[in-house]
């Protein structure tokens, strides 16, 4: 587990499943308040992370739909109380709706998931009273969700920008016009000195993948 400080705001990254998916703990350091971010799977570790931390979860997020950022999604939920699950966009309820069909076919556990609230494109969401501004960014998946704290400057990416690179388009319903256009039109414009932890690997920021990313290269 490692700790990326944000000013008042921390986040420890735990990779979970098979995947290495990078499943993100939130918190106030001042309040100890915080939300869970992508909780792809290994709940058992997930929540020895958040005993480490000694933070209480008011949240789940969910930046997607796909099964190692939402299988365990479910199950948290249960165990923290029934803490509400907040995204992504409804457009990756089709992917909720076949987590546990999927993860028969991967060999580990997942629940289907049910958000208590959907996000669109200029929702805000909260941890611990820090604003997160939601960006929809369609192409990986219909319903990808980017939430972005402009006053620590920084973002949750999910699998729509990585370091190096961008998240997969050659699913059935992936797009790759659709996920350019979303970081050039989206992402790009939030600044040069925004940090983002993305689905898998390391973090990076705006600037260094405006310089050097391939993908979205002119």
């Amino acid at each position: 587990m490692s700790d990326k400080p944000s000013k008042d705001l921390r986040a420890a990254i735990i990779p979970v499943t098979p995947f290495e998916q990078n499943c993100t703990i939130l918190w106030d350091e001042t309040t100890m308040v915080g939300a869970v971010v992508d909780p792809g799977g290994d709940v058992d570790r997930i929540i020895d992370a958040i005993a480490e931390v000694g933070c209480r979860i008011e949240k789940i997020l969910l930046t997607h739909g796909h099964i190692d950022h939402a299988g365990g999604a479910a199950d948290l939920k249960m165990r923290l109380g029934n803490v509400p699950i907040e995204g992504p966009h409804l457009a990756d309820k089709f992917l909720l709706d076949g987590l546990a069909a999927q993860g028969r076919q991967y060999g580990f556990d997942a629940k289907n998931a049910i958000p208590d609230r959907w996000l669109v494109d200029g929702d805000q969401v909260t941890v611990a009273g820090h604003t997160f501004d939601c960006l929809h960014c369609p192409g990986h998946s219909p319903g990808s969700i980017v939430m972005v704290n402009k006053a620590q400057k920084l973002a949750m990416m999910g699998d729509v920008l990585f370091k190096g690179s961008v998240g997969r388009t050659d699913f059935p319903y992936g797009n790759t016009d659709d996920l350019i256009n979303a970081i050039i039109t989206k992402i790009l414009p939030l600044g040069d000195d925004v940090t983002f932890i993305c689905g898998h690997g390391p973090t990076s920021t705006i600037g260094a993948e405006r310089a050097s990313n391939p993908y979205i290269q002119a």
